[in-house]
């Protein structure tokens, strides 16, 4: 059985590396689903969907309204801390691939029920561009 919950956060970036428009200073709407699949239980739920939320908003709250920057960038970080601007740094450059993996090993990290048995993350950049990543949680 799988279930999935949407969740929603703004955050700017820029990918320093990028040679056209993603090397400036942007930001995206964006919006992530987590999917999770595992057995049932007694009351045939895979997970509450409040406990679900109680897992993934903690993680985007840090993310919501800041900016994620890569730890080499460090003329943005220089300027970000001029201003001091909420930022959340990270050792990846920040496109919608590295985000997908990094939230996925968040999620992954938490306390997630004992039979669950896989878990999918799905990030969205824009409204038709997004990356996903999942992962088996078996011996979980």
């Amino acid at each position: 059985m799988k279930i999935a919950k949407e969740f929603t956060w703004e955050m700017g970036h820029r990918l320093s590396f990028h040679t056209d428009k993603c090397k400036n200073l942007h930001g995206h709407s964006y919006k992530c689903m987590v999917e999770l699949s595992g057995d049932p239980d007694t009351n045939g739920m895979v997970m509450d969907y409040y406990d679900l939320k109680k897992v993934v908003e903690p993680i985007l709250d840090e993310l919501d309204h800041a900016f994620m920057v890569c730890s080499k960038d460090i003329e943005m970080i220089e300027v970000l801390e001029k201003l001091n601007s909420r930022k959340v740094i990270v050792d990846f450059e920040t496109t919608a691939e590295n985000i997908c993996v990094y939230l996925l090993n968040k999620i992954k990290s938490s306390k997630l029920p004992s039979n669950i048995r896989s878990l999918k993350v799905r990030v969205l950049e824009t409204d038709n561009s997004y990356a996903e990543e999942s992962c088996n949680l078996k011996g979980h």
